[in-house]
């Protein structure tokens, strides 16, 4: 079938939430896999942004991981009413128990993993987004080891809360859409007609 009527979710909203660590490629894979598929797409931190006039590296700083924590579950818990949406969530938003819950409720929940040297690579390679926009998570000065002691806390959670996992490791941009793209219509019931 071409169409979601056949999955649990139809008549509900229906999302899928690209869920990971910083620099797994979320923000690439969601508005290609969003055009695809015909619906509408949304950044997480690119909302919680706008709504605070401050990029999250100032909204870190000035109200705490706290406050940017409360305004990110506002944000996730408002885009999840939208019907057909792929929503690019931000690397910690998986912390919040209930935004964990509500991302599964709304439908498939894809984990982009990478390892730590992949991480490492893509941040340093991106450096003048990761300074602007990606505050430090922890005390470490070396940036290795901070990816490394996120990962270790986050792993299980990015675990329970996914329903589908790729490993972006050694993929290209287009490679990890393709297998995206291939996963989330099958979790939505779109058939090949041929």
């Amino acid at each position: 079938m071409n169409s979601v009527l056949g999955h649990p979710l139809a008549g509900h909203p229906l999302v899928v939430t690209l869920i990971g660590y910083r620099a797994t490629g979320k923000s690439t894979v969601a508005p290609e896999l969003a055009r695809r598929l015909g619906w509408a797409f949304a950044d997480s931190d690119q909302e919680v942004e706008a709504r605070a006039g401050r990029t999250i590296a100032q909204i870190f700083s000035d109200d705490g991981e706290a406050g940017f924590r409360r305004t990110e579950r506002e944000v996730i818990s408002g885009l999840l009413k939208q019907h057909k949406l792929v929503l690019s969530s931000g690397g910690g938003a998986i912390l919040d128990v209930d935004t964990r819950g509500d991302i599964a409720a709304a439908g498939p929940v894809v984990w982009l993993q990478a390892s730590v040297e992949t991480i490492l690579r893509r941040l340093t390679a991106d450096a003048d987004t990761t300074k602007q926009q990606r505050p430090s998570l922890t005390d470490h000065a070396d940036q290795r080891a901070e990816i490394a002691e996120v990962l270790n806390l986050r792993t299980k959670l990015y675990a329970d809360a996914a329903t589908i996992v790729i490993d972006t490791d050694g993929l290209d941009g287009d490679s990890v859409i393709e297998a995206v793209y291939k996963e989330v219509t099958q979790a939505l019931g779109y058939g090949d007609d041929s």
